[in-house]
């Protein structure tokens, strides 16, 4: 069984190969290596923990990071982002587990939100799946490039910190997702 705990700084290394390794399907079925979770550098992974108000959360089974993500607040929006899973510990609820922590830990840091938002690839079905299961709707697609369109999704706060659905309804899981 795996936790999920804050990543501190000394993790920044194994993150980047986790997400690296994640998303790799995700350049695959868009034709595209270029990806932004694949081009991040250590560097930008290491400025975003030394913040001191980083939330970056891991999922740790053993002394293995199985899966990460991410999170930031814009006005009164919870921004939910990098959400990733390693391609071996997939459809285990890990990507679930820690979307569900990423939304609790927001909205105890931040009671105010008003909606919590995210992205994903248009072609990546199982993450739309895990995102309209924990309540989140689409609001519109982005084209990027030829190839690439992106679907985002917003999940509306019903002023007492939890969504419509609210977090843990849903046992879907998904492999990585492109936030």
């Amino acid at each position: 069984m795996f936790d999920i705990h804050q990543a501190v700084p000394a993790d920044a290394g194994e993150i980047l190969t986790l997400q690296r390794a994640a998303f790799v399907d995700e350049a695959q079925a868009y034709g595209d290596p270029f990806i932004l979770p694949l081009t991040e550098g250590l560097s930008r992974v290491e400025k975003l923990l030394a913040q001191e108000d980083a939330l970056l959360l891991k999922a740790v089974e053993g002394h293995r990071i199985v899966g990460v993500g991410r999170a930031s607040v814009t006005g009164t929006t919870g921004v939910v982002g990098r959400l990733a899973v390693a391609p071996d510990q997939r459809r285990r609820g890990i990507a679930r587990a820690l979307l569900v922590r990423l939304e609790e830990e927001l909205l105890r840091r931040r009671p105010d939100l008003a909606a919590l938002t995210l992205f994903t690839g248009a072609q990546s079905a199982d993450n739309q799946r895990l995102y309209r299961a924990q309540g989140y709707t689409e609001t519109h697609r982005e084209r990027l490039a030829d190839h690439l369109v992106m679907v985002h999704m917003r999940k509306e706060l019903d002023g007492s910190g939890a969504g419509g659905t609210g977090p843990g309804t849903s046992g879907a899981a998904a492999g990585s997702a492109q936030v």
